[in-house]
């Protein structure tokens, strides 16, 4: 494939794939599969939750926890079935039963039903080896809340072993498709939990969706939306639903990225001729030009700092990764191994980014890592085709669009390359996946 067209990926291959390759319907809801393990994850039991109340308890509150700690990539769950005690307060841990199953940290914890019909969770961390509690805690919530209340938990728990802030309560944002025919495609943009549950549909059309991107405040999404038969860019309030169709002029609309302080966007317009990036001021509608070359400028974001963009051209006669400063307009190439980068992604520390690359007689396009000090690359992943890669806001994990046979799936990886997962649709395609900032 040239380079000038895979320099447009979000509007060509994203459409190709949609349009040439989906089939069967696309359900919202994601399940995990497990494709590469850490044989160097911490092992750690997390108990079933007792539960007092008068039913069934609605959440698996335990079997969340464990999910999300295994999908970090840095903890291995030991199975219920090893257990040899089921406690679920301190004075009923016996760690040396725990030290023989060779657990380093257990996880304990009690529902109760309250009177009012809403919920108290309870839980507790221990280190095993250390023969002591490390952190417990009290949350209630309603019964719709009981999924939200586990994620925390899981925050709670990787923060205080690993000293970073857990992301198990954000959330995704990707599209999915139903196919009927090659002329007759619904799309559907869709927002879930990091584990693929509780999926919300935010926006239906027969018409593509593409490039959503997360306001800062995680209250916000911007994104490409071809229903009035081309590209426009718009802005859409999760809570109420309220949008707003933002740029529409002649040509490409596409590729929207928030500024880290939330009053610009970064987008690429094709106003003038050719595809540049522009900044566009969301309280004055300033729009201002950041790049003029004859070649195709696509793909842009931020530098934390606000005070940058990266982006990807084909200037140089292949798709590579450059910056651009803001104030003075000065342009510098990052990338030079391989034949093709593009889909730049910046870390939240700034010190380095996600990509797609593709090295010399390669015919795979992967997800890598760019150390901005180093210069040096790190390939992640290693299946034939993939795109948009995001990275989850504690810079732990990266989520990208792969194909998983003749369908799109979402796949996530962490940052060092040791663990991965699929998360794929029960049927159908599913593409652009984007990783909100913290909610809470």
């Amino acid at each position: 494939m040239r380079a000038v067209a895979r320099s447009l990926q979000t509007l060509t291959c994203c459409l190709l794939l949609f349009m040439g390759t989906l089939t069967g319907i696309a359900r919202a809801e994601l399940t995990i599969e497990i494709t590469r393990g850490n044989d160097q994850a911490v092992p750690v039991a997390v108990v079933p939750f007792a539960w007092n109340g008068r039913q069934v308890l609605p959440e698996d509150i335990a079997g969340i926890i464990g999910n999300d700690l295994r999908l970090s990539g840095q903890f291995a769950p030991v199975p219920s079935s090893q257990f040899l005690g089921f406690p679920s307060k301190s004075d009923e841990v016996f760690f040396g039963d725990w030290n023989r199953l060779g657990v380093s940290y257990l996880v304990i914890g009690s529902v109760t039903e309250q009177p009012d019909n809403r919920y108290r969770v309870s839980y507790e961390l221990f280190d095993v080896a250390g023969k002591r509690s490390v952190v417990k805690g009290d949350v209630t919530g309603s019964r719709n809340q009981l999924r939200s209340i586990a994620h925390n938990i899981s925050d709670s728990v990787y923060q205080k072993i690993t000293g970073i802030r857990g992301a198990f309560s954000t959330r995704l944002v990707y599209v999915v498709a139903k196919r009927y025919s090659e002329n007759n495609t619904d799309y559907k943009l869709v927002y879930a939990d990091v584990d693929g549950m509780r999926a919300v549909t935010v926006l239906k059309s027969k018409k593509p969706i593409l490039a959503p991107s997360w306001s800062p405040d995680g209250k916000k999404i911007a994104y490409v939306s071809f229903e009035t038969g081309r590209p426009a860019i718009y802005i859409q309030e999760l809570a109420t639903g309220n949008r707003e169709r933002i740029s529409s002029f002649r040509g490409l609309n596409s590729v929207p990225k928030w500024s880290p302080d939330g009053k610009k966007l970064a987008v690429v317009l094709s106003k003038s001729g050719n595809p540049d990036i522009y900044v566009l001021d969301l309280q004055t509608r300033k729009l201002t030009q950041v790049t003029r070359h004859f070649a195709m400028d696509n793909e842009p974001d931020w530098m934390p700092d606000g005070k940058s963009l990266v982006f990807s051209s084909n200037r140089g006669g292949s798709a590579q990764i450059y910056q651009v400063e803001l104030a003075s307009g000065e342009i510098k190439r990052l990338t030079f191994e391989g034949r093709f980068n593009s889909r730049p992604k910046v870390f939240p520390d700034g010190k380095s980014m996600a990509l797609i690359h593709k090295g010399k007689g390669q015919t795979d396009y992967n997800v890598a890592v760019l150390e901005f000090d180093t210069g040096r690359m790190r390939i992640l992943s290693s299946s034939p085709f993939e795109d948009a890669p995001d990275i989850s806001p504690n810079g732990r994990m990266l989520i990208y669009a792969a194909q998983g046979g003749d369908q799109g799936v979402l796949g996530i990886i962490s940052a060092d390359g040791r663990v991965s997962f699929r998360l794929p649709s029960t049927e159908g395609d599913v593409r652009e996946p984007a990783w909100s900032p913290f909610l809470n």
